[in-house]
């Protein structure tokens, strides 16, 4: 009987030491566009508050007819078999929710945290998650934290043993747990649906392998709780593999301070360099008079600090729109910032079921971000599918079918051609016709 070797490694890739990023992945094979290069399982997850009783617990699965626990009432599950399995992740809360009631408020965070604690104490192999990076390899970045991503870190470790202690028994010390938060900041991912709707977060240790570049080679989509790497672009061997860390919608500066904040690296890849799509980001009105560039740099600070936290739906809606006219004054339609205000406002029109106002904003956006964003952007996709669905709600069939089209044409390369994803949009296009 031949046994598996405990590392066998992702076939077509390697891992290696990059010339300036320490580890990295690349190719040892040829990827064409659309192609899986590798699928990995989530090592620990969580679903996210929001979506319990649309989605199972356990799988992550979207469907009406699940059933829930029936002592907490709070957590949904396909089936006994996705319950049973859930169940050493589950009982970490199930008790402590009753007990708690409307006080039980861990972030996701947290929550992730207690189950990765549990399941690093169950497991003594490396996992299918594993296969090139251990957890346990994960940079934490500690040296670099400032006194503000400390505080939250701390109020962080402060709720785990507030919620968690009873049912955890001895958790790690404060030097190991602050540990742990950091990796899980740096590393973890959001898993999110077809149209970037969050459902929650995990951790997929080989997918934390890859390095990043504003202008990535692959695209990660969730399939249930497993994330997929797809080729956007043509991968030969010997190339590094590189995936996006954040949304790549905003100019070079704008990008740099984001992954300096965030992921404590100073990018140098090849759109940061040659910033070939800043000029257009960018994009001033013409005016008789153009702006001054402190004009202009003052409102790239405006736009930015503009506050996304809102007490009333229709106070936020009034706020772009305030916003929108302001920087209009000295910004073209087609500016990212422009855009990034738009699709608040377009957020808050679906969220106050606003039908037609969620339409013409999504009308304005979806032009200018297939010009920002790389060829293949799930952005992009989710655009075009929330405008395709928007317009047969409205009952205007032909610009619907032709948006979801759009979309289908960029998912079937992202999320690959037989993803649940592609098939439910293209069951809408054939009940259309």
């Amino acid at each position: 009987l031949l046994v598996a070797a405990p590392n066998e490694g992702i076939e077509g890739t390697e891992r290696f030491l990059s010339p300036d990023k320490n580890r990295g992945l690349r190719a040892v094979r040829h990827f064409a566009v659309g192609e899986l290069v590798f699928a990995c399982p989530a090592y620990s997850y969580v679903l996210t508050v929001n979506e319990r009783g649309a989605h199972c617990e356990n799988c992550f699965t979207r469907r009406e007819d699940l059933f829930k626990c029936g002592k907490c009432k709070q957590a949904y599950y396909c089936n006994v078999d996705c319950q049973r399995s859930d169940w050493p992740m589950h009982k970490l809360e199930c008790v402590a929710m009753v007990a708690y009631g409307e006080n039980w408020c861990p972030s996701e965070t947290v929550r992730l945290v207690a189950r990765l604690i549990m399941k690093q104490r169950v497991t003594t192999d490396r996992t299918p998650s594993e296969r090139l990076l251990l957890l346990k390899e994960f940079e934490s970045h500690l040296d670099k934290m400032d006194s503000e991503k400390d505080e939250m870190n701390q109020t962080d470790i402060a709720a785990l043993h507030h919620f968690y202690s009873r049912h955890i028994s001895d958790l790690p010390d404060d030097q190991a747990l602050t540990e742990l938060f950091a990796q899980v900041n740096c590393n973890g991912f959001t898993i999110e649906d077809e149209e970037l709707s969050h459902l929650g977060s995990a951790v997929f240790p080989d997918v934390a392998l890859m390095n990043h570049s504003c202008s990535p080679n692959v695209i990660v989509t969730y399939k249930g709780t497993v994330a997929e790497v797809r080729a956007v672009q043509e991968i030969n061997p010997g190339d590094e593999i590189f995936n996006s860390y954040i949304d790549l919608l905003y100019p070079t500066e704008d990008r740099k301070e984001r992954l300096l904040d965030s992921y404590f690296f100073t990018c140098q890849c090849t759109e940061c360099t040659s910033k070939s799509k800043d000029k257009e980001k960018m994009e001033i009105r013409k005016l008789s008079s153009p702006p001054e560039p402190e004009e202009i740099r003052s409102m790239v600070l405006y736009a930015k600090n503009v506050i996304e936290e809102f007490r009333r739906a229709n106070e936020l809606l009034e706020m772009c729109e305030l916003s929108l006219e302001k920087m209009g004054a000295i910004f073209a339609d087609t500016n990212v910032y422009m855009l990034h205000m738009m699709y608040q406002a377009m957020g808050v029109c679906l969220y106050m079921q606003d039908w037609d106002g969620a339409m013409s904003y999504g009308e304005k956006i979806v032009q200018p971000y297939s010009v920002h964003y790389p060829a293949y952007s799930l952005n992009v996709a989710s655009m075009y599918l929330k405008l395709g669905r928007l317009y047969l709600g409205l009952e205007k069939k032909t610009h619907g079918i032709r948006a979801l089209k759009k979309a289908v044409a960029i998912m079937e390369v992202a999320h690959g051609k037989d993803h649940h994803y592609v098939a439910e949009v293209k069951r809408e296009i054939e009940e259309q016709k």
